[in-house]
């Protein structure tokens, strides 16, 4: 199993930026993929953004591409998420996701990290 612990997050302004982090422990050696997740109060949990553990650049969403910007540490396990130019749309719980090799999805969550933006 991966556990996964992240921090980072809290109130800011519009246009204001964030760093969230977010540390893998236990069976890393597993782990395919990383990624960040974020639900918004009344909304279904969204992609934000995943990178593969072996190699590739990250992916993103739409809605955070060109403002988000993740990042890894190979050795620690852990992942960052450069947040930029943060709107209030942006304000949601913020999870840490761990794709396994063989899994379908990710299967392995944090607890999350609440990021409020206000106008």
């Amino acid at each position: 199993q991966v556990q996964l612990a992240e921090s980072g997050g809290g109130p800011v302004q519009a246009g204001d930026s964030l760093r969230l982090s977010c540390g893998a422990s236990g069976s890393t050696v597993y782990i395919a993929a990383m990624g960040w997740f974020r639900q918004a109060p009344g909304n279904e949990r969204e992609f934000v953004a995943a990178v593969r553990w072996g190699g590739g650049s990250p992916e993103y969403a739409d809605s955070v591409k060109g403002r988000f910007r993740l990042s890894r540490d190979i050795r620690t396990h852990t992942i960052y998420l450069q947040m930029s130019e943060l709107k209030p749309e942006d304000t949601a719980v913020y999870y840490c996701a761990a794709k396994s090799y063989g899994a379908s999805a990710f299967n392995s969550w944090g607890q999350g990290t609440q990021v409020t933006v206000s106008s």
